[in-house]
């Protein structure tokens, strides 16, 4: 008679761990030390399930289907049009009970029908692989406790919440400036909250809170996301210590540095103090996963050097700096005016949008087949519907690699013009800041990269001659002010003076690179005049693969 199969992971585990007992036992325990254990391991690591899978989907999505199963459950018409107080009290009262809102008698638009039948996968998952198959359930774009009370929702109707308790971590994406700015709020209010508060202790007492990098930068540029990024971890951990709650962040980090790539172990080491407590999770995308993770040696090299910032970070913390609060005030001042400086280009500037179409090859990589979503989140011009992911590839391969440094030269010398700033006092915080020295030293990274002679030819694409000297005067401008007050704040008389192994790989790959941007200019030229034969559009391609490989961390 068969037995039945392992509920789980930890059976299986249990009985192996009794073989490798009973080996011991009979005097052969170098049986077990060897394949016995290396199985072991596996299961301890992959379990049944081998890579575990988030459930993610956006708050406005999520808001659309709740706002459906409430009014075709007869529960509330109009859930989208209540105010968020009306909204809070309206779930929670719904939530108390188990009452299920779906009916398997009625049919739903395909958007509901969608996200009902991606959290019952997800339930079918973890019955069949075990709970760490599908551990998270990411809200992306959240913006007030209602945003978390929906996905409950949606989970109670797949059997994920029952009698108060949450099968699965429901973690906030807080992308935007203003949402950032808002994080620790938004948290506090929810853990408030009782009904949401009892699911958190249903989850061990712990928040998991994923923080965007990359749509942060696109809404408000490199340094003013960065600091917000630093204030909305801090604020974070303040809001769930107060609380009793452990707080886990989630860096959603890219590869560029305007998507918040850059050195992991720097990165680490520069959040603020408490927020890393043991544990962090960080995404790795793109050109990077090959880059660290080829092989099992370089694999396990940086795995080695997460594990060791996250010590250092956890253990090894310093006393605050006798200026902190002067520095805050000084980095709140250059956010300000970085922030200013970098919307008065990207959305202030008419046709800043046709500049950028025009001057890089947007289209072309929205054609490649390398991405899982399309190049924007709808058919719009807007630049608030373009994803992170295009933009920042877009302005690497045309050399500007603008997400990495536009609008700190403006904000450095509007800072410097105020009454008391000076020179000193940043080169102060470079030498004592973890944060402020990361920020310089990924700005320095970039600005090495970049090549206004070859950003020049691309400007040439853009068809009208005024819009394409404004803009790309302005860009230049701003490039020349970065590169004077990053050089007099680091006191280097180059980009990566203080670092000449890494100065030199890059100007080494200069002579193969360089031609294959010229090469894309003038194939680019042609394939936008006509000449969209399969040949061009394919050598278009290649150079793009091939700049994103000489300058690696490009997307």
């Amino acid at each position: 008679m068969a037995r039945p199969a392992y509920a789980g992971p930890d059976e299986l585990d249990a009985e192996l761990a009794l073989v490798e007992r009973g080996l011991d036992t009979q005097g052969a325990g170098r049986l077990a030390a060897g394949r016995l254990r290396a199985l072991r391991r596996k299961v301890d690591v992959f379990g049944f399930h081998l890579a575990r899978i988030d459930l993610r989907q956006s708050s406005g999505e999520h808001e659309t289907v709740v706002a459906e199963l409430l009014a075709r459950a007869g529960v509330a018409d109009g859930y989208a049009s209540l105010e968020e107080n009306g909204r809070v009290a309206l779930l929670a009262r719904e939530l108390a009970g188990p009452r299920p809102l779906r009916s398997p008698h009625l049919e739903y638009s395909p958007l509901a029908a969608a996200d009902l039948a991606a959290a019952d996968a997800a339930a079918a998952g973890r019955r069949r692989l075990g709970a760490h198959a599908v551990p998270h359930y990411v809200i992306s774009h959240c913006q007030s406790v209602s945003d978390l009370l929906e996905v409950g929702v949606l989970l109670r109707e797949a059997g994920l919440l029952r009698a108060g308790a949450l099968d699965m971590d429901i973690v906030p994406l807080f992308e935007s400036i203003h949402d950032l700015e808002r994080g620790g709020e938004i948290i506090g209010a929810a853990l408030d909250q009782p009904l949401y508060r009892s699911w958190v202790r249903s989850r061990g007492d712990e928040q998991e809170v994923m923080l965007g990098y990359s749509d942060s930068n696109k809404d408000g540029g490199y340094l003013t996301s960065n600091w917000a990024l630093y204030k909305a971890a801090a604020a974070l951990r303040e809001a769930c210590v107060a609380r009793g709650v452990r707080l886990r962040l989630f860096h959603g980090r890219g590869g560029s540095v305007g998507r918040g790539g850059g050195p992991s172990y720097d990165a680490i080491l520069a959040q603020p103090a408490g927020t890393v407590d043991g544990a962090l999770r960080l995404t790795e995308q793109g050109e990077v996963i090959a880059s660290k993770y080829a092989d099992a040696e370089r694999g396990r090299r940086s795995l080695e050097t997460l594990a060791a910032a996250t010590l250092e970070a956890s253990l090894g913390r310093r006393p605050p700096h006798p200026n902190r609060e002067r520095h805050v005030a000084i980095m709140e001042s250059l956010s300000a005016h970085a922030l200013r400086a970098y919307r008065a280009l990207v959305r202030e500037t008419p046709g800043f949008i046709d500049y950028f179409r025009g001057s890089t090859p947007l289209s072309e990589i929205a054609a490649l087949n390398i991405g899982s979503r399309p190049a924007s989140r709808r058919a719009t011009e807007r630049l608030e519907d373009l994803r992170a992911i295009p933009w920042v590839f877009s302005w690497s391969q045309c050399r500007l690699m603008l997400p990495g440094w536009y609008g700190f030269g403006s904000a450095v010398e509007a800072w410097l013009g105020e009454k008391g700033g000076s020179i000193g006092e940043l080169q102060e915080m470079q030498r004592g800041w973890p944060f402020w020295r990361s920020v310089l030293s990924n700005m320095d990274m970039v600005m090495a990269k970049s090549d206004l002679g070859i950003a020049s030819r691309y400007a040439e694409l853009v068809p009208d001659a005024r819009l394409r000297q404004e803009v790309f005067g302005r860009i230049s401008q701003e490039w020349q002010r970065t590169r004077r007050y990053l050089l007099e704040i680091t006191g280097q008389t180059d980009f990566l003076g203080d670092n000449p192994a890494l100065a030199r790989t890059i100007r080494n790959r200069f002579p193969y690179l360089d031609p294959l941007n010229h090469l894309q200019v003038e194939l680019l030229r042609r394939y936008r005049a006509g000449d969209t034969d399969e040949r061009t559009r394919r050598a278009i391609h290649l150079t793009i693969n091939g700049v994103a490989a000489g300058l690696r961390n490009s997307g």
